[in-house]
């Protein structure tokens, strides 16, 4: 009887590990990307997790990101435009701390 409840509690650990979801960093609420993003659901902008997925591998990746967030665009993920970041006075150092973030995520 032992073994069968620690197997069960072993099993609900394992799946219950899967199901905490990694926090949004303060940066992004900081630089209001939780307007329109989320860490792994789309809303208007993809998910953090689909962008880390896609460059997943791409070694001029994050350069092009910190681009991208600093001076916004669209047409990558659709036609919702992204707003430049730069106009927040936001430093360059924690536009890649983001990018950094959100490409650490890839699977």
């Amino acid at each position: 009887m032992k073994s069968i409840i620690a197997s069960i509690a072993v099993a609900g650990l394992m799946v219950s590990g899967s199901a905490f979801a990694t926090e949004m960093p303060e940066l992004a609420n900081k630089m209001n990307c939780t307007a329109c993003h989320t860490v792994d659901k789309k809303l208007i902008g993809p998910a953090f997790q689909d962008i880390a997925n896609k460059y997943e591998g791409d070694a001029g990746a994050a350069a092009a990101l910190q681009v991208k967030v600093s001076k916004g665009g669209s047409g990558n993920w659709g036609k919702a435009p992204m707003p430049a970041i730069d106009a927040a006075g936001t430093k360059q150092g924690e536009i890649k701390e983001l990018v950094d973030f959100i490409l650490g995520l890839a699977k």
